[in-house]
């Protein structure tokens, strides 16, 4: 037999003895302190066993692939641990993905039904999360920030998982967005003086654009003496402020009772003596409530899915729709033309993701009874340039002491 045969040998053995110890003591998979404890133990009866002969060897490193597998996340650790993977995808045991740069490619790491579900679950404790049959489906943040989708039979054929890995968030400000190449200092500079005056803002982009990331870089040129209120699905932005009050949702318990909604959260938001609300992502009827707050007087800021500036004010005027039938389409449109002042478009490109376009929202509507919109800045990354438009309420640049036209120049 050959040594690699032998050491799995040893492997299964070693693990084997610490699952049958974790049934007898009542340890749970996600007590990662316990769970190291009981495999050192193993390890060393093992190793006792071991020179009376009958045993196949067991090497520090087969024992640290036991330790991965058990107390970390298993065959999925060396993903997570390297920084060129962006985000990793378990279709099934035996197709894991990751995407890397613009691309993604099948890697070779096998794992059994069982791992893919013991995984999971840990990343889902760790992160206070659960799955059952009455909700297969589950959004959580892992403790790095990684954001994590698990999908679960009847719905999908094999437990189904997606990691995005944070590593998106490479910058922390608009002056960093600048080095990385995803802006123009001219563009910075007027969007950080936008924010700063107050004005609404949408960013929009397609998944993985980097919307999270400038949302966060956003909230960075928020005034420090102003208090802000996050809503989210879960935690993701980072703002650092002094007087931040950040709400996740919470799902249902398994009485179908408990849940916490992004409806929920914006509601409540303005409750709390806000001067700025940003909602991470809309996606639904919430978008109603995230207009209302926008109208509110608070400075708000949020994301959307979309494929260009001009289609995320399409989207806005069209997911409200869903709160109610007595919800009037040209009511939303009105609404939307007054309170959103900005719209960002990011985009990935193969230097890395950049901010494409800025546009600016028009108080008028189109003969379609759609918003209208200008580009104050196009181009791309450090390409990006003023075209001459302005963006209205240009009194807020004012009153906080600044120039419009020298912020645009």
């Amino acid at each position: 037999m050959t040594t690699a045969p032998l050491g799995e040998v040893a492997e299964e053995i070693v693990e084997r003895e610490v699952r049958e110890l974790v049934h007898r003591r009542d340890v749970t998979l996600d007590d990662a302190t316990d769970l190291h404890q009981l495999l050192d133990e193993v390890v060393a009866d093992y190793r006792d066993r071991f020179l009376g002969g009958g045993l196949p060897a067991l090497t520090d490193e087969h024992v640290e692939v036991i330790r991965h597998r058990m107390t970390g996340f298993g065959a999925l650790t060396p993903l997570l641990d390297d920084p060129g993977v962006e985000e990793i995808w378990v279709n099934e045991p035996g197709r894991v993905f990751v995407a890397r740069g613009s691309g993604h490619e099948l890697t070779n790491v096998v794992m059994s039904a069982r791992e893919v579900e013991e995984v999971a679950e840990r990343m889902l404790a760790r992160a206070g999360r659960r799955l059952d049959r009455s909700q297969p489906f589950v959004d959580a943040r892992l403790p790095d920030g990684s954001r994590l989708h698990v999908v679960i039979p009847p719905i999908t054929e094999h437990w189904t998982l997606n990691i995005r890995k944070f590593v998106g968030l490479r910058a922390q400000t608009l002056d960093e967005l600048v080095s990385l190449g995803s802006c123009s200092s001219a563009a910075a500079r007027f969007l950080d003086a936008a924010v700063r005056a107050g004005l609404n803002i949408v960013v929009a982009g397609a998944v993985g654009a980097g919307k999270t990331t400038l949302l966060n870089c956003l909230a960075s040129a928020i005034p420090g003496r102003e208090r802000l209120v996050t809503c989210e699905e879960v935690f993701e932005l980072q703002p650092a402020l002094p007087d931040v009050v950040a709400m996740q949702c919470r799902q249902r318990n398994l009485e179908g009772e408990g849940s916490v909604t992004l409806h929920d959260l914006v509601r409540e938001s303005l409750r709390m003596r806000p001067d700025r609300i940003i909602v991470g992502e809309v996606r639904g009827a919430e978008a109603l409530d995230m207009l209302l707050a926008m109208n509110s007087g608070a400075g708000a800021m949020t994301s959307v899915h979309a494929n260009s500036a001009r289609e995320a004010l399409r989207k806005l005027t069209t997911l409200p729709l869903l709160a109610g039938d007595n919800i009037d389409r040209r009511f939303v449109a009105q609404t939307v033309a007054a309170c959103i002042d900005l719209v960002v478009f990011c985009r990935r490109a193969s230097g890395g993701r950049q901010i494409s376009e800025i546009v600016a929202v028009a108080d008028q509507l189109s003969h379609g009874e759609e918003p209208t919109a200008g580009a104050v800045f196009t181009g791309g990354g450090r390409a990006l340039h003023w075209t001459g438009e302005r963006p209205r309420h240009a009194e807020r640049f004012v009153e906080r002491g600044m120039d419009l036209g020298s912020v645009l120049r």
